[in-house]
């Protein structure tokens, strides 16, 4: 990729950073052939009504609603995805020693299959790749739930009876507070923020570039659409982002 304004000065300032946070949302996905949720395909700009499906008090109390998200789970892309070039660009990063921690919007796990070290990797809205028991806490691998469909159209837990759903953030549904509190410190202890695919929009997430900024880090946005802190990142990338962070990762790992 060129090295010209304003890539050159996301370089500049990747390459001279010892501790890099970044958070991503679901446009990292899209080129591994998983459909981000609020951009001009997006799944809920074609249907709309599809965002009602993930509201926790809607899906616990409407059967009817529970079989339809585990017919969605069934057929999520996420199964046979593969990571592609932007997420093993932060994998780099990471065996390079220079990712602070990646905070991930998304629920695909991609950015482990890709090497990221699980440790580095914070699921703020949870997920897809574990079932949790809403009546007693029960965890269960995903695939071992999705196996049980042709029997049950709505699995019940095997230990309580009680309603499940995969381990992810429902709107009305708190986010962990571990995994926010880890989230925040990794944003406070950070050279570069880099928000990457995401629309800024969903808060608390969002929230972590304001902590970013205010403890002294530079911020690097990386997104196909305008978002609400462009105005205060000291660069905005609008190319792909399959090109943008491979080139971004190979000037931060070369710095002697």
């Amino acid at each position: 990729m060129p090295a010209t304004p304003p890539f050159a000065d996301a370089e500049a300032l990747l390459a001279g950073a010892d501790a890099i946070t970044v958070l991503t949302g679901a446009g990292i996905s899209t080129e591994s052939g998983i459909p981000d949720f609020r951009g001009p395909q997006g799944v809920w700009t074609e249907d709309p009504a599809a965002a009602a499906l993930f509201e926790l008090d809607t899906y616990m109390s409407d059967v009817d609603v529970r079989r339809r998200v585990w017919q969605l789970r069934l057929r999520h892309p996420a199964w046979t995805a593969e990571p592609n070039a932007a997420h093993r660009a932060l994998a780099d990063l990471d065996a390079a020693g220079r990712l602070r921690a990646i905070a991930t919007q998304n629920i695909d796990g991609l950015h482990q299959r890709a090497g990221t070290d699980p440790e580095h990797v914070l699921e703020v809205h949870g997920t897809l790749h574990w079932v949790v028991c809403m009546a007693c806490g029960l965890r269960t691998p995903t695939a071992e739930v999705l196996e049980r469909l042709d029997d049950e159209s709505d699995p019940r837990c095997v230990r309580c009876r009680g309603i499940q759903k995969t381990d992810t953030i429902s709107f009305g549904q708190r986010l962990r507070a571990d995994v926010l509190e880890a989230a925040v410190a990794a944003a406070r202890e950070c050279d570069v923020f880099m928000a990457v695919g995401t629309s800024l929009a969903v808060h608390p997430v969002a929230g972590l570039v304001e902590i970013a900024v205010d403890s002294g880090a530079c911020l690097v946005i990386v997104n196909a659409e305008p978002t609400p802190y462009d105005a205060v990142s000291d660069v905005v990338l609008r190319d792909r982002i399959g090109t943008v962070l491979p080139a971004l990762a190979a000037a931060a790992t070369q710095r002697p």
